[in-house]
């Protein structure tokens, strides 16, 4: 008989585009059940406040939580923990909790897998119930890659190769993308494109900001593009742009992304700037670099790198959530 996953997603996407790689990375003895979470004005307060709870559950608009209650409950993040505990006590302790992401202390005891970036190892102390993995889980599948490669490579067809993918991020906790950066990035791309010639498949986001967007796209509007900037009106071709490059420039800023990128299992090259990534971002870069899934785009030797393996967290955890039935 299948195992019975509850996935408690809310309205954070990036989370959500965890949940669901992981959810992907399941073997055919998981079947999946997405609850929609809603929170209400209460999901603001700190987590040892509300407890093991529907405090701060928008009830109406969210799914119902009614028997028979699951093997698994997917806790996507700080907010759905509370959620997830409730449900497990309601259970009788028979549903188990696997936790993307440290969710504080508080409750701590009735989680049974918590899964955790290495970049943030230092926020959990010693947890017997903890997975560390680099980077984040993603949705850059093998299948999903396959899947838009299929789609999307007519799309770029008559782009000249190599294609290069330029995923651009921008602001993060008080620190500005500022255009010396966004200069020194597009600058970086044109020298690398005059070495090896070919297009660039360019998108930006909302942090990336309106004036940052246009310096780089002036500099580098010499350069065959398909482009998919933030607010236009297309569709994403995002996991196009993933599966059909030949290689990846990615800013440091977004874990989401750098994840998604070294998924690929293509070169990929990290721009990190000045004085703009946290030192928990650093982290996280450097744990990129270790672990040889991706380059510094100001390293010597950027350009003849190749990574060793395939970043792929979510099997990592699949493979985990397996072994709390196998004992």
């Amino acid at each position: 008989m299948k195992k019975i996953i509850w996935a408690l997603l809310d309205d954070r996407m990036g989370s959500v585009g965890q949940a669901r790689g992981v959810l992907a990375a399941l073997g055919d003895e998981f079947e999946t059940v997405e609850k929609k979470i809603v929170y209400n004005r209460f999901a603001r307060l700190p987590n040892f406040l509300k407890g093991a709870s529907f405090l701060g559950l928008n009830k109406k608009d969210s799914s119902d939580f009614n028997e028979p209650y699951p093997d698994i409950i997917l806790s996507i993040s700080r907010r759905t923990n509370p959620i997830a505990r409730k449900i497990k006590k309601l259970s009788k302790n028979k549903s188990k909790i696997i936790q993307l992401m440290f969710p504080g202390k508080t409750g701590i005891k009735d989680l049974d897998l918590i899964v955790v970036s290495e970049h943030d190892r230092d926020k959990c102390g010693k947890l017997e119930n903890t997975l560390f993995i680099t980077g984040c889980p993603h949705k850059a599948s093998v299948s999903a890659l396959k899947e838009a490669r299929e789609k999307w490579t007519p799309v770029f067809a008559d782009l000249p190769k190599p294609l290069t993918a330029v995923i651009i991020g921008g602001a993060i906790k008080g620190k500005p993308f500022s255009l010396e950066n966004a200069k020194n990035l597009a600058e970086k791309i044109k020298d690398l494109k005059q070495k090896i010639g070919g297009s660039i498949l360019i998108t930006t986001s909302r942090r990336t900001g309106a004036e940052a967007e246009k310096l780089i796209m002036d500099t580098l509007s010499d350069i065959p593009a398909y482009t998919y900037l933030w607010g236009e009106k297309k569709e994403n071709p995002y996991m196009g742009f993933l599966s059909c490059a030949d290689n990846i420039v990615v800013t440091g800023d977004t874990v989401s992304m750098c994840s998604d990128s070294c998924g690929t299992m293509l070169p990929v090259m990290v721009f990190c700037g000045e004085n703009w990534l946290t030192p928990k971002h650093l982290r996280f870069v450097k744990s990129l670099y270790d672990g040889k899934y991706a380059v510094s785009i100001d390293d010597e030797k950027a350009l003849s790198f190749k990574p060793e393996k395939r970043l792929d967290p979510s099997a990592e955890i699949a493979a985990k959530i397996s072994t709390l039935f196998s004992k």
